[in-house]
């Protein structure tokens, strides 16, 4: 008979530590999704040829933290105008004028509402 409680005792033991080992890592319906920003409408469109000190815009989703999207061209930093717009935020920038004759990318990074980064971005060149 007492050989028996300690195996009871032993299965009891096993089932606990297996059974809170697996609550450790939560549920699914626990953890937070992550929804990146998204970007479109891009303009001037993909590969188009534009002037240095020419103006570029997209629209970024809704759930971007607007203080948080930030712009390159070719590597350069640019200043953005970001205003709310119906289903998102409409960012607008220049060019620099240090570029001319190459093709460039101007690349967004951006945070979501969730802290989830997104980036997209479109290459234009730039003539001489």
């Amino acid at each position: 008979m007492m050989m028996k409680q300690r195996y009871n005792f032993l299965w009891i033991l096993v089932l606990m530590i297996v059974t809170s080992a697996s609550w450790a890592y939560g549920s699914s319906s626990s953890s937070k999704s992550c929804t990146k920003p998204k970007f479109a409408d891009f303009t001037p469109t993909e590969n188009t040829e534009v002037a240095a000190g020419s103006d570029f815009s997209f629209l970024a989703s809704a759930n971007t933290l607007p203080n948080t999207i930030k712009v390159t061209v070719k590597g350069l930093p640019t200043n953005l105008k970001v205003t709310a717009n119906k289903g998102g935020f409409q960012a607008s920038g220049t060019i620099p004028m240090s570029l001319k004759g190459v093709y460039a990318r101007i690349a967004i990074t951006a945070e979501g509402q969730n802290k989830c980064k997104g980036d997209d971005g479109w290459l234009v060149k730039i003539a001489d």
